[in-house]
């Protein structure tokens, strides 16, 4: 049986609310009450939108602001299931958690710290009466697991809101205890504690990573199946999760560790982002060189991340031993990562690198402590930056340049390769926030069975779950992709693991990974189990991303073809016997295109 879910997700709306007051909670706190119609159910542009719900404690919506003021140019294009993030210039976008949601007058609160940077904060700072306020979300809320003995919630000023709202709301009756850094003791709150409950208050710089660990590790280790809930800013986390999973050993359906914040790195280190590739090379076309993140990359594979942090204050001989690692390579490395903000040593200064002792983790390495963090450098996606050095050939005499580094298309790789295969499914996992539009749809109103395909089958699965449609699930992928997909879709007992005839066939992302060829030959094979298909692929960036420009290359990378478009992808199904019937837009640059057989 699969284990619960971890969140409910909710349908994504553009709503305006205007100011009703403003008041300070604390001197650090200010607290702005909004209302409006669009709290409410409503209709925009002929299109009927549901209520504002936000029931979990840590729920986000995502404010929208604009650096030139012009708050109406940045806004996102609402569809009628979903968002759609178009290019904005200057729009500027911050996460808020509810602090209360009162439907039955039509307010809601939003909580800001005081701290005199930042749009969101001015923007409180300057908010009168009247002013509107446009957000959209929450895209989901947390569920806690259904038995807890007790459970622990940890944040600094800006975890208050979702703290407060916890003990107010009380979605579960275990003792809650709970520890805040605060700037100030005036930073400190009432809080509706019960009987059982604890409180902890440590007066810390906000960020202070050193601080908020040994609070963590001060807080005594109680016995039942319990659940820690931690925000706080991001680099501080990373110690705190680091000793939550490995020496608390914490499973991820007991744990939440969220970075609210992110603080710049010291404008006296600015190499501590070198690791991420933005050091540029000299030079006047100022292009950004590959070598830090290759040294990050080469860092984390040998273990160098890892024994650092197990182990501060070795010497470069220790840490070469720990590692296993002969002969100068160590000694080549070390200068390069105490560059790059990943380690240092007892002796670094003005005088110059003396790494022989005391090594321990820069700002950068404290970073890479994060999995998410050191996906760039070693998972899937660092595969396909790899894969770039054959762009040139591959641009020249056609291919991908994944097939011209590999021997083998992608599709063929993670066929063979659970752990790559599930680390596409995890990248799908954002996707079950996008598919409302497609739950949604009348073609399921006549469907009995559904087979799923591709590495999104999952979200498929759960977003048809949120929305009470309950068709008969199959699943047709080559064997090891079953194996992986069995640990993350739910509702097992609707699920046949062997393909069959259905009334209607998703695949899911399962293009993103094939050549056009390989598509071809799905699709032939669709249309031997269903007469009725629909492909959810991202058919452009995703409006929201830094990273945008890059995503056409991914694509190429990994298929030796870009981003797919509708025209693209009606003319894949079109060479394979099917007609477009039409288009749904989900959001996001993503689209689902309903098939039918020719």
């Amino acid at each position: 049986m699969a284990a619960q879910r971890a969140y409910t997700t909710h349908p994504l709306v553009l709503r305006r609310v205007t100011v009703r007051s403003v008041h300070q909670v604390t001197p650090k706190m200010r607290r702005v009450v909004l209302g409006g119609e669009e709290l409410a159910a409503f209709t925009r542009d002929g299109t009927s939108h549901p209520a504002f719900a936000a029931p979990g404690f840590d729920d986000h919506v995502k404010l929208i602001l604009a650096a030139d003021g012009d708050v109406r140019a940045a806004l996102p294009a609402q569809l009628p299931h979903g968002i759609e993030w178009t290019p904005a210039e200057h729009r500027l976008t911050r996460d808020y958690t509810p602090r209360r949601v009162d439907a039955q007058a039509g307010e809601l609160h939003l909580d800001f710290v005081v701290h005199g940077d930042g749009p969101a904060e001015a923007w409180s700072a300057a908010a009168w009466e009247g002013d509107e306020l446009w957000f959209v979300g929450p895209k989901s809320s947390l569920r806690l697991p259904e038995r807890l003995d007790w459970i622990q919630l940890v944040g600094d000023e800006t975890a208050l809101p979702a703290i407060g709202r916890f003990l107010d709301e009380r979605p579960l009756d275990a003792p809650a205890h709970v520890l805040v850094t605060v700037s100030d003791e005036s930073a400190r709150q009432e809080l509706a504690l019960r009987e059982g409950d604890t409180v902890t208050w440590v007066v810390a710089e906000p960020g202070d990573a050193a601080a908020l660990e040994a609070s963590v590790r001060a807080l005594p280790v109680e016995a039942g199946e319990g659940y820690v809930w931690a925000a706080a800013e991001s680099r501080a986390l990373l110690p705190v999760r680091r000793y939550l999973q490995r020496e608390r050993n914490l499973p991820k359906d007991r744990l939440n560790v969220t970075g609210y914040w992110h603080r710049e790195a010291p404008a006296s280190a600015p190499e501590a982002e070198a690791s991420a590739g933005t050091v540029a090379a000299p030079g006047p076309a100022r292009i950004p060189s590959p070598l830090p993140w290759l040294v990050a990359r080469a860092a984390l594979r040998l273990g160098v991340v890892d024994a650092v942090a197990d182990a501060p204050g070795l010497s470069a001989e220790a840490l070469a031993t720990r590692l296993g690692v002969s002969g100068p390579g160590i000694g080549v490395l070390l200068p390069l990562l105490a560059t790059y903000g990943v380690v240092v040593g007892a002796d670094d200064g003005a005088s110059g690198l003396r790494l022989g002792t005391g090594l321990r983790l820069g700002p950068a390495g404290e970073e890479l402590l994060d999995e998410h963090e050191r996906e760039e450098y070693t998972g899937h996606e660092a595969e396909l930056l790899l894969a770039l050095t054959h762009l040139a050939p591959a641009l020249r005499d056609g291919g991908s340049p994944w097939r011209l580094a590999s021997g083998g298309t992608l599709h063929e790789t993670v066929a063979q390769d659970a752990e790559r295969y599930g680390e596409l499914v995890e990248e799908c996992e954002q996707l079950v926030f996008l598919l409302g539009g497609l739950t949604a749809d009348p073609l399921w109103e006549s469907i009995g069975t559904c087979l799923l395909t591709g590495p999104g089958s999952a979200s498929v699965a759960a977003a048809l779950d949120d929305a009470g449609r309950r068709p008969r699930l199959r699943v047709a992928e080559d064997a090891v992709p079953v194996a992986v997909l069995r640990g993350h879709v739910p509702a097992p007992d609707r699920i046949d693991w062997t393909a069959g005839p259905a009334d209607v066939a998703v695949a899911a992302k399962a293009l993103a990974h094939r050549t056009d060829e390989e598509a071809a030959v799905l699709l032939t094979r669709l249309a031997g189990w269903t007469r009725t298909a629909v492909l959810v692929e991202a058919s452009r960036p995703d409006g929201l991303s830094p990273h945008a420009a890059e995503a056409a290359l991914h694509a190429y990378a990994a298929t030796g073809s870009p981003l797919r478009d509708s025209a693209a992808i009606a003319a894949l199904a079109h060479g394979s016997g099917w007609e477009v019937e039409r288009t749904i837009a989900l959001g996001w640059g993503t689209e689902a295109t309903v098939l039918r057989r020719a």
